[in-house]
């Protein structure tokens, strides 16, 4: 198969493209195809852009993963510029070139995140959940703006020749990047807990899992729609930060009040305060199995 990679030396697309490349054949593009393919390898053919690109007719699938890391640095207006124009340019530009080609690409697999879902408390939801009054509620809710309008721009391509994925994407677990990297050095220090209240949801998911359910979907041609990228088993953080602290053989009981992460972070702490429970309904019932459903069973396999 034919594959159009973005995103390939972030945290989960260098992972998927040495899952990938054993049987398919890569264009990856990238901002700097150089260290691109350093760190990727030579088999792959690499692109700086899509400008000399007039159509899509090569490729027959599409994985769309580029966009500025959301949790990398306060929100300024600048820095949420960033983040939306990072995601909706690219996706715009992908679905103008499957638009424009006579053969398109069989499937279009886009990221996007459970953010989408906005505050829902402790009542778990899955892809069934209704999101109404976008426009309303994306006035306060900068996660829910950036990613209805980013599915928006890839839903818009769906049709008989291609069918499109979305996948929304939880807290990653793994070593090499995301929030768990993050995390470890003051849980080592004996300095982690629980964060507000710690009722609050934590949808999770190891990152095997999250490569492999994007190989399934890939592959599965009856799949189409909204995947969530969750483990079946969300947590609150009170018992996500208790298991992370079990698995490091530290203890985990200093609180860290909301009050100061919004000193520290300003809007951006909401991700850490406010949460949900979502289960990965759809990507179950197609068929597809988690090889760990359990958190304490992710972090035995991340953490020695």
């Amino acid at each position: 198969m034919k594959i159009l990679l973005t995103g390939a030396t972030g945290f989960i697309g260098h992972q998927l493209v040495r899952v990938l490349s054993h049987e398919n054949k890569l264009t990856i593009l990238t901002r700097s195809p150089a260290a691109a393919h350093h760190q990727l390898g030579a088999e792959h053919q690499y692109l700086g852009n899509l400008t000399s690109l007039a159509n899509f007719n090569e490729f027959d699938a599409v994985i769309n993963l580029a966009g500025e890391p959301i949790a990398n640095k306060r929100w300024s207006e600048k820095q949420k510029q960033l983040i939306c124009q990072s995601r909706w340019q690219m996706t715009s530009r992908i679905a103008e070139l499957i638009k424009a080609s006579d053969n398109p690409p069989q499937v279009l697999i886009s990221a996007s995140a459970i953010g989408i879902y906005g505050q829902q408390g402790t009542q778990p939801i899955d892809e069934s959940y209704l999101l109404t009054s976008v426009d309303e509620r994306a006035t306060n809710d900068f996660p829910l703006r950036v990613c209805s309008h980013w599915e928006e721009l890839a839903l818009s391509v769906q049709s008989d020749n291609t069918r499109v994925c979305i996948i929304r994407t939880g807290l990653v677990l793994g070593l090499s990047g995301g929030a768990l990297a993050k995390m470890l050095l003051p849980f080592k220090l004996g300095l982690g807990g629980p964060i507000g209240t710690g009722q609050q949801g934590m949808s999770w998911i190891h990152q095997d899992d999250h490569i492999n359910l994007i190989v399934f979907l890939l592959n599965q041609k009856k799949c189409q729609g909204i995947f969530n990228a969750t483990a079946p088993r969300p947590v609150s953080n009170s018992t996500f930060s208790k298991l992370l602290g079990q698995a490091l053989s530290r203890p985990a009981f200093i609180p860290m009040p909301t009050i100061i992460l919004k000193l520290l972070l300003g809007e951006m702490s909401d991700l850490l305060t406010q949460g949900q429970y979502v289960l990965p309904t759809r990507a179950e019932a197609a068929g597809f199995t988690f090889t760990y459903p359990e958190l304490a069973q992710a972090f035995a396999a991340l953490i020695d």
